[in-house]
């Protein structure tokens, strides 16, 4: 069984990955480009599988995280990849991935002080 610990840090280092692939660029381009969009999915995709696999006993601890919304992002993603819309997946990836990023970092900093991005 693979550590707790190391989903969490999925989520980060698939959110800091997802933060540089669309740096400098707007909406316009993000759509425009089938590469990026499809890069985004998958760090998006990376995200929710990873959340769906942190336990019960964390999500639980740390109601603040928007748990189910991030699993049911990937769902939809994987599942529905046909009816996308483009741009809720680039709010996601601009506003709300930061922000998770910076939630996760704090649940890895206090549930895991040894962890290398516990900052």
């Amino acid at each position: 069984m693979r550590p707790e610990q190391l989903y969490l840090l999925d989520m980060v280092e698939a959110a800091d990955e997802l933060g540089r692939l669309v740096a400098g660029i707007d909406v316009e381009a993000f759509i425009a480009s089938d590469a990026v969009r499809s890069a985004t999915l998958w760090k998006l995709a990376v995200i929710g599988e990873a959340a769906a696999h942190v336990p019960d006993h964390i999500r639980s601890a740390y109601p603040q995280v928007a748990w189910r919304r991030i699993v049911g992002l990937r769902n939809v993603l994987v599942h529905q990849y046909f009816g996308i819309d483009w741009e809720i997946v680039w709010q996601a990836a601009i506003r709300e991935v930061p922000e998770l990023r910076g939630q996760v970092s704090m649940i890895l900093a206090q549930e895991f002080p040894e962890s290398p991005d516990s900052q």
